[in-house]
């Protein structure tokens, strides 16, 4: 099958890097041409070069796509979008790999062919043009927004799922995407926000001042999420984030990626130090848009907001 990655950063380049060495035929779309020569380093720092197809034009990169994976930054992704739908035929399935809440409903709804929407933590980064790390071994979940109530999209999130797992990726399909994306969302929110105003690791989270500041804003999602009914992530305690965080499901999975992740440098932190865009909007928005309309106060939040929107 012949798989179309629109945008070549560090989520794309190892999609691309991963299915290649599977076998498969990939393709990169960039803005930027780039070396077609790529160097994927995995977990354990072994390293494998692949020759890929590369390209900037959309009506080239289009012919004869079988499906096409949108990795770009989620306020890029509506126009990378409408930089490919017209080449590309009506029923061609089009997956979407944004962090936050502002695409994924739209694109569904605009696009003729299936849409399926897919969430990962494989930890990867560019060293420059000419390669990829994977970092470190994560798990991504693929589904179509609308569950079981679309049994086309389940069979072709089953399919790309078993084509991910093929490429040495864990991946899986899932009837309840949505709920898993809001999950994602709040993790984020709770954690991007921060490290990028205060410039500091992930890790560093969990000492004063501003381990209160995270339980602070963990208590504003957590009553947000609660208004729209999304469940509580099922997530025990197991000792690898302080007990006296707090207790909720909500506390048990922030601190549990705090943890996890405690050397990371968010991607929000880095956009903000090399002066490009965030993706706030994707992320913050879709919870204070939900708190307007439940009546909710959270002056965190929007504190995030308007620092991140100066």
């Amino acid at each position: 099958m012949s798989t179309l990655i629109v945008g070549p950063g560090a989520i794309g380049r190892l999609l691309a890097c991963r299915l290649s060495a599977a076998g498969q035929s990939v393709r990169l779309l960039g803005r930027r041409p780039l070396p077609r020569q790529q160097s994927l380093t995995d977990p354990h720092g072994q390293h494998q070069r692949l020759l890929l197809t590369v390209s900037t034009d959309p009506g080239e990169a289009c012919q004869s796509v079988e499906r096409v994976m949108l990795t770009t930054k989620s306020y890029a992704t509506q126009d990378a979008f409408a930089a490919v739908a017209g080449h590309l035929a009506p029923q061609t399935p089009v997956i979407l790999w944004q962090n936050g809440l502002r695409v994924q409903r739209p694109i569904t709804e605009a696009w003729t062919g299936p849409v399926l929407c897919a969430s990962t933590t494989e930890g990867a980064y560019l060293e420059d043009d000419h390669g990829v790390v994977h970092a470190g071994h994560g798990q991504t979940v693929i589904g179509h927004l609308d569950g079981t109530a679309n049994p086309s999209g389940t069979e072709l999130a089953e399919a790309l799922a078993a084509q991910l797992r093929h490429a040495g990726l864990d991946a899986r399909a899932v009837a309840d995407i949505s709920v898993r994306l809001w999950h994602k969302l709040a993790v984020n929110a709770a954690i991007n926000p921060l490290v990028a105003r205060h410039r500091v690791r992930n890790g560093e989270l969990a000492q004063a001042p501003y381990r209160d500041e995270v339980n602070t804003v963990i208590d504003e999602i957590r009553l947000i999420l609660a208004a729209l009914d999304i469940p509580p992530p099922a997530t025990a305690l197991d000792g690898s984030y302080p007990q006296q965080h707090g207790h909720s499901a909500w506390h048990a999975r922030v601190w549990q990626v705090i943890a996890h992740t405690a050397a990371n440098r968010a991607s929000m932190l880095q956009d903000i130090e090399a002066g490009r865009p965030t993706e706030h909007d994707a992320i913050l928005g879709p919870l204070l848009d939900a708190a307007s309309d439940a009546n909710l106060p959270c002056p965190q939040l929007t504190a995030y907001w308007h620092f991140l929107n100066a």
